[in-house]
C-alpha cells in the first residue's frame, strides 16, 4: 500500500461571533462576510483610508482587527 500524505484543510471557516472578541483577528473572508464588501472593494477602501488597515502576520497573511472592522460597521450606518 503506497504512502500518502495526508489530506490537506483548506477553506477552513472562521466563526462570524469571532467579531464580537474585540481582541481577534479576523480573517479576510470573515471581513467580506461581515461587510458584503468584495475584496477588491476593500483593497480599495483601505487605499482610500476609508477602511481599516490590516495587520500583515507574514507574506501570504493578512488580518483585521475585530475591533476596528467593528468601529467602521458602526460609523458606516
Amino acid at each position: 500500500m503506497p504512502i500518502t500524505a495526508p489530506p490537506r484543510t483548506t477553506g477552513q471557516i472562521q466563526p462570524l461571533e469571532s467579531a464580537n472578541n474585540p481582541a481577534a483577528l479576523l480573517r479576510f473572508s470573515t471581513v467580506q462576510a461581515l461587510t458584503g464588501l468584495s475584496r477588491s472593494t476593500i483593497y480599495t477602501r483601505i487605499r482610500e483610508k476609508a477602511f481599516p488597515e490590516p495587520v500583515k502576520l507574514g507574506a501570504r497573511c493578512t488580518r483585521f482587527r475585530a475591533r476596528d472592522v467593528t468601529a467602521w460597521l458602526e460609523s458606516a450606518k
